[in-house]
């Protein structure tokens, strides 16, 4: 790939900011990431059920930052009616975590039938049903050597909840699903076999290690755990597939240093937010020198699709705004280890802390305003950032300079005549873009 690449602002569909001193350490990081748009998960302490509760939360969300679109969701939990959903339907949607298999969890489903009528609520109202895709794994007091059944472990866990994603979709076809986090070969498979309406997520951190990696690092331990270089290598060519049902949810999920390292057991998750976007190209990137695909097959337009927009189309969102556009550079920056909160006292491990990243700034943002006493069109081509930027008294000349804050020096734009914004004000709009 080439670098520098300019890209739209991300859009995270799976992430969990969490609450209190951590959810002010680690909201600041999602710009950082290049994301703008963020699909919050409600797995809180006590979960959010209630729009209220949900509405609350994204109040104290908007209160860190005004530049990210917090996407809000409700929990999965016997307390969820059809007039839940119906009230939800314009601030949150059922995200669904069976019993066990992620943080805070607890509360979640084991048996989803008697969710049926709030299937039948969330189709009614085109709701989005988000599915960990993972079964409880068997208690070792009900393991037996007869039989064909394996039991289930975190190995199979995902696999095994393949046949219920196909019968809730055959139950209900027209009920948009999305597969979170899939690890495994057999799961991109199965959402590639259904309708169009169910689709998946893919982390930042699954392109990156497999059962080897999971298990030798507290750090690397996540839910799903990794599974084979196999499914890895599947996960990547996904990525860059250009098919419009697997887009992009890191699964980012922040936990105390203390909870992670030290204790008799550790939690699940990785903390990938800071680096999100640079995560996914860089993996893209390895996935070439590794020779799993071909550069010839990773286009701008794929990289795009899974990173920004085939996540928004299939949420019914607008597409990235174009203000909001990334650069990725290689410039030797390296993972830092860890965000702390300001007194210190919250310290979180950075996934792949220590190792190369892509230095992520921010270009030009849509539409420029520079200061002209009168609108008129340019006479071709201009170059803008840095430049001389000729618009004086309704004549091109040499006399202005523009001020930019664009990290794409030689963009190429073409100045068109537009409404006046106020007095003395010009608006510029890119049309077309060179090679960069």
């Amino acid at each position: 790939m080439k670098f520098p690449l300019e890209l739209p602002a991300t859009a995270d569909f799976h992430v969990h900011l969490r609450d209190g001193a951590m959810m002010e350490t680690v909201v600041p990081t999602i710009e950082q990431g290049g994301v703008d748009t963020v699909y919050v998960m409600p797995n809180l302490v006590p979960p959010i059920t209630t729009v209220a509760h949900a509405l609350a939360y994204k109040e104290k969300l908007k209160k860190l930052t005004s530049n990210v679109n917090f996407l809000m969701t409700l929990y999965l939990h016997p307390t969820i009616t059809p007039e839940v959903i119906e009230e939800a339907a314009k601030a949150g949607i059922g995200i669904s975590y069976p019993s066990g298999v992620t943080t805070n969890s607890s509360e979640g489903v084991l048996e989803y039938s008697q969710f049926y009528p709030v299937f039948a609520a969330m189709q009614k109202h085109g709701l989005i049903l988000n599915l960990h895709g993972e079964v409880p794994s068997t208690p070792a007091a009900e393991y037996t050597t007869t039989g064909d059944s394996e039991p289930i472990t975190i190995l199979n866990a995902e696999e095994r909840f393949l046949p219920t994603l196909k019968k809730i979709h055959a139950d209900f076809p027209d009920l948009n699903i999305v597969l979170e986090h899939c690890t495994t070969k057999a799961a991109l498979d199965t959402v590639r076999g259904l309708g169009p309406n169910v689709a998946a997520t893919i982390t930042a951190h699954h392109l990156w290690i497999c059962l080897d990696e999971a298990v030798g690092s507290v750090h690397n331990f996540c839910k799903p755990v990794a599974k084979s270089p196999l499914d890895r290598v599947a996960l990547v060519k996904a990525v860059v597939s250009g098919e419009q049902k697997f887009f992009f949810g890191s699964d980012s999920a922040p936990h105390p240093l203390s909870a992670k390292v030290g204790g008799l057991k550790t939690v699940a998750g990785c903390f990938t937010q800071s680096y999100a976007t640079s995560l996914v190209v860089s993996a893209v990137q390895e996935a070439i020198n590794k020779g799993w695909i071909k550069e010839e097959d990773v286009t701008q337009e794929k990289l795009e699709g899974f990173l920004s927009t085939y996540g928004r189309r299939f949420y019914k969102l607008p597409e990235a705004k174009e203000g909001k556009r990334i650069v990725l550079e290689k410039k030797g920056e390296v993972i830092k280890e860890r965000v702390v909160s300001r007194d210190g006292e919250v310290k979180v491990v950075n996934f792949k802390s220590g190792d190369e990243a892509l230095s992520s700034s921010t270009a030009a943002s849509l539409p420029f305003a520079i200061a002209a006493s009168t609108l008129v069109p340019s006479a071709g081509w201009k170059r803008y950032c840095g430049a001389t930027v000729p618009a004086t008294d309704g004549v091109w000349t040499d006399s202005y300079t523009a001020s930019c804050s664009c990290r794409v020096p030689t963009l190429p734009i073409r100045v068109l005549r537009t409404a006046d914004l106020a007095a003395s004000t010009l608006l510029l709009s890119i049309i077309d873009f060179g090679d960069f």
